[in-house]
């Protein structure tokens, strides 16, 4: 099999990883009518987990690190992520769901600009504005689609594009294994803490944290199993991605998520999405060819 060239692992990582998180939100989609948000959150990464340590007992990591707080800062910003992101998949169209999260490009772009650099002109500020034009068009509030679902998917976006940014100095110091341990660690821990401050405190199931802890049955182990295998999938590919290019440029390859989840969803029932989320979808993913585009000029 032919070597992939370094100017483009980061390309080739992302699609894979995009792939990965299509996957995982149809195994969540399947699965609304059984868990709320937050056990989603501990079954996608439990899989995750084991599957690591499995990976540590047979082959440690290669360095142990020095930076502790940034690695946990890391795991807290990626678990919001999820948990709004999952949030979302459980009450608005899978398409749309991760149309909001893969705003965390336009915001990646955003923050490496004004805190690294990374991209100047106006072609980025083109891009960002066409992107946040489509995020819009997405939104159009209405009477069936309460503004907190919106919320919490501006949430995601912001919170995974701190964590994306943050895995690309975290390569530097630690085995890409142990970053994705961070994630996955606080990911199981999280849940577990809600599930404790319920029952301590006697309070209500909701939606998104506080669980009716109860086990998977039946076919829903297959469901967890691939929820959680997908998921790790993805971010083992996303978070080498971010460690083999520039944030900005990766970031754009995300929005292959966007046509891979519109099919997953529409195979479990999702409708095609309306005219203007369309038109919205096109700005999100026009803004990210238009970052790509990039590559080729840093590249010159």
């Amino acid at each position: 099999m032919p070597s992939i060239s370094p100017k483009y692992q980061g390309i080739f990582f992302m699609l894979l990883a995009a792939l990965g998180f299509s996957v995982m939100g149809g195994a969540a989609k399947a699965l609304k009518e059984s868990f709320n948000a937050g056990q989603l959150v501990f079954w996608r990464n439990s899989v995750g987990l084991i599957v690591l340590i499995i990976s540590f007992a047979q082959r440690p990591p290669v360095n142990a690190g020095s930076k502790p707080g940034r690695l946990l800062f890391r795991g807290l910003m990626g678990t919001t992520a999820l948990y709004t992101l999952l949030y979302c998949i459980l009450h608005l169209p899978l398409g749309t769901a991760m149309s909001y999260n893969l705003t965390s490009a336009l915001f990646i772009a955003l923050f490496s600009f004004l805190l690294f650099r990374e991209y100047a002109g106006g072609a980025v500020l083109l891009a960002v504005l066409i992107g946040f034009t489509g995020m819009l068009l997405i939104y159009k509030p209405n009477i069936d689609l309460p503004w907190y679902y919106h919320l919490a998917g501006l949430i995601s976006g912001v919170s995974s594009a701190i964590a994306y940014l943050t895995v690309g100095k975290l390569t530097q110091f630690y085995d890409t294994r142990v970053i994705v341990l961070s994630f996955v660690l606080t990911g199981v821990l999280t849940p577990l803490l809600f599930v404790v401050i319920k029952a301590v405190f006697h309070l209500p199931a909701d939606e998104l944290f506080f669980i009716d802890w109860r086990w998977p049955a039946g076919n829903e182990w297959w469901l967890v199993l691939l929820l959680g295998t997908a998921a790790l999938f993805g971010q083992y590919f996303v978070t080498k991605a971010y460690g083999a290019d520039k944030a900005g440029i990766v970031s754009a390859i995300s929005y292959a998520n966007i046509p891979f989840s519109i099919v997953i969803g529409m195979m479990l029932g999702d409708a095609f999405p309306d005219n203007i989320s369309i038109i919205g979808i096109c700005c999100i993913i026009g803004s990210g060819v238009l970052i790509s585009f990039l590559k080729k000029r840093t590249a010159s």
